[in-house]
């Protein structure tokens, strides 16, 4: 099984509350690959599924360190502090995610996301405007 397979079995693990199991299968991908860091950041949140809060804190920080300026980074050791009862480094967390969501969102306002056009919404064609097939009179005119 390549890495790949065991990510995603970990991740089924994962979705079907296996929590232990996972943990087991996201740890041995992060052997084969330390700087993985979907699994990084899916075994913190493993660990704080099953109310291990401070290891889930601590791998959080890991996943950190990997990519100091994610968002999902910041959002998720947010939570894990809140659920320690540190709202202190809670509130830190939280705002150093939202000024990852800052970062992320580089177009002007009003531009539509960057992305792949096939996965983007319909966007509705605006009502076309018909001028009149006639002008009104102009009253402020006087007529000679």
């Amino acid at each position: 099984m390549n890495l790949s397979e065991q990510y995603d079995d970990a991740m089924f693990a994962f979705s079907h509350g296996e929590f232990d199991q996972a943990i087991v299968k996201l740890r041995a991908v992060l052997a084969a690959e330390p700087a993985h860091f979907d699994a990084q950041l899916a075994l913190g949140m493993a660990f704080y599924r099953q109310g291990d809060f401070a290891t889930a804190i601590a791998e959080g920080h890991r996943a950190e360190q990997l990519k100091p300026k994610e968002q999902l980074v910041h959002t998720n050791l947010s939570l894990f502090y809140m659920k320690a009862g540190d709202k202190t480094k809670a509130e830190h967390h939280g705002l150093q995610a939202r000024i990852a969501s800052w970062r992320e969102d580089k177009s002007p306002p009003g531009s539509p996301p960057a992305g792949d056009p096939e996965l983007e919404l319909a966007r509705p064609s605006p009502p076309a405007v018909k001028a009149p097939e006639k002008f009104p009179d102009m009253p402020w005119k006087k007529k000679h």
